[in-house]
């Protein structure tokens, strides 16, 4: 298989963008902090609408297509290829990984990372889609489970995660909880969520 188009990614913006670029930069701008990481930052995309906002900010993907796609997009930032089970580019106010936990075998390992790219009192914003209750009982009562759990795509997700089970995520490698956005569609059934974390001051 092409190394260089592991999820086929393309210039194009990714869809989650619609509901989740402006609580991210949200978030960015309440932390305080002026540098970030994108951890897991595909086409580079969010990294650039928060450089367009005033920070300084790393893109770090995986996926060398799409660090490719990146650099040639927007030549002015700074992406590396980076792998969550090696050392960060160095120490940020703020980290955010969007979209990224749910494709991962070993997600303790982004967590790490991103604990490990914080400086002390720094803020993480991490986003997933959400599974509650109300909007997997939807799924049944709708009968859209296996359209919903689709396996027929490439790089798809192989982990499902809800408010509490990233929250021990998170916990588990040192970080505080301190914050949860539902984003996209109706409260409840939302499409996506943002945790907001803090790595502790000292």
């Amino acid at each position: 298989m092409d190394k260089q188009a592991i999820y086929g990614w393309s210039d194009a913006i990714p869809h989650t963008a619609d509901y989740l670029t402006g609580s991210i930069l949200k978030v960015a701008r309440d932390s305080g902090g002026k540098t970030v990481l994108d951890a897991g930052c595909g086409n580079g995309s969010l990294a650039a609408q928060l450089a367009v906002a005033g920070f300084d900010v790393i893109g770090v993907d995986g996926d060398e297509g799409g660090i490719e796609i990146a650099r040639a997009s927007f030549p002015g930032l700074r992406f590396e290829v980076g792998r969550f089970e090696n050392s960060p580019p160095g120490m940020f106010d703020l980290v955010v990984s969007t979209e990224v936990v749910e494709h991962l075998y070993a997600p303790h390992e982004l967590a790490r990372y991103c604990f490990d790219a914080l400086k002390p009192g720094g803020t993480l914003a991490i986003s997933t889609p959400y599974h509650g209750y109300l909007k997997n009982l939807a799924f049944g009562i709708l009968g859209t489970w296996d359209r919903h759990f689709t396996v027929d795509w490439h790089g798809g997700h192989i982990k499902f995660w809800s408010k509490a089970t990233l929250t021990t995520l998170l916990e588990k490698q040192g970080f505080k909880v301190t914050g949860f956005i539902g984003v996209g569609r109706l409260p409840w059934l939302w499409k996506s969520m943002i945790l907001i974390a803090e790595k502790p001051a000292a």
